[in-house]
């Protein structure tokens, strides 16, 4: 076989063998080793947990861990989610099962379904594997590589590229902004995650209305900026209720009922 014809063959094995199905069944192009996205995930959120302060409000710690923790129940596994004494509207979650959450955002919501609608749409970017899809759109394989071997120096410009394109750049801890594809997938889970663990999932369209009034202010609020958000998205969610409200019927019924008080 000549050589040209081998690279295609190659290429077709590659590509079709890099291919997965999203929970939402989208066919998706994830061809980085998720060992070492998630690696990346570590990295970046040791060297935040390292540069931004961290909360020592226990109420607010209890608050947050009592919603993640009902959240995560429904994906399993061993999360870390930390509070950081930031007063911008952001939250955010890294492959590796780790969750941030800023303080302004807790002084936002109203209640634990706000919360919980925020924490389950992060922790749905993580499962959709939106940071290894970015990667794989972004780079190539062997820019890949190279960018594996940047992890240890995430300082270097090309382990910059690669955490901003996993969704953080660690330099000055700012969450780079997703597609409105994987916004919308995100969405999707969020909601159901949030309902399946027992939370009212209409309280996810209060709370992106509440987000929407706090971003038309002289400062707009960095979750909106940073996570696109369009005039249907609310629609969208509205879109998701009757499916959601039969989930979280059922998970009451099976005694799914958080109770997470925000204290004041």
């Amino acid at each position: 076989m000549p050589k040209t014809e081998l690279i295609v063959v190659l290429f077709i094995m590659f590509f079709f063998t890099a291919c997965a199905t999203t929970p939402t069944g989208r066919t998706q192009l994830a061809f980085m080793p998720d060992q070492e996205v998630e690696a990346m995930g570590l990295q970046a959120f040791t060297d935040l947990k390292n540069e931004k302060p961290i909360s020592q409000d226990e109420r607010e710690k209890r608050f947050v861990q009592c919603v993640t923790d009902a959240i995560t129940m429904q994906v399993g596994g061993a999360w870390e989610v930390v509070v950081f004494e930031d007063k911008s509207l952001n939250a955010f979650a890294l492959p590796g099962n780790k969750i941030g959450v800023h303080s302004g955002l807790i002084d936002l919501v109203d209640n634990q379904d706000q919360l919980a609608a925020v924490i389950g749409h992060e922790v749905g970017h993580v499962l959709l594997r939106h940071s290894n899809e970015r990667l794989s759109q972004k780079l190539g394989a062997q820019l890949g590589l190279s960018v594996i071997a940047a992890v240890a120096a995430p300082r270097t410009a090309t382990g910059q590229t690669a955490l901003g394109l996993l969704g953080l750049g660690t330099q000055y801890g700012l969450i780079m902004p997703f597609s409105r594809l994987h916004e919308s997938e995100a969405d999707n889970i969020g909601v159901e995650l949030m309902a399946k663990a027992g939370f009212d999932p209409t309280e996810s369209i209060t709370l992106w209305v509440k987000m929407a009034q706090a971003g038309r202010g002289p400062q707009p609020a960095e979750f909106l900026s940073t996570h696109p958000s369009h005039a249907t998205r609310i629609g969208d969610l509205q879109a998701l209720m009757p499916k959601a409200k039969n989930l979280v019927q059922q998970a009451r019924a099976a005694g799914r009922k958080p109770d997470c008080a925000k204290e004041h």
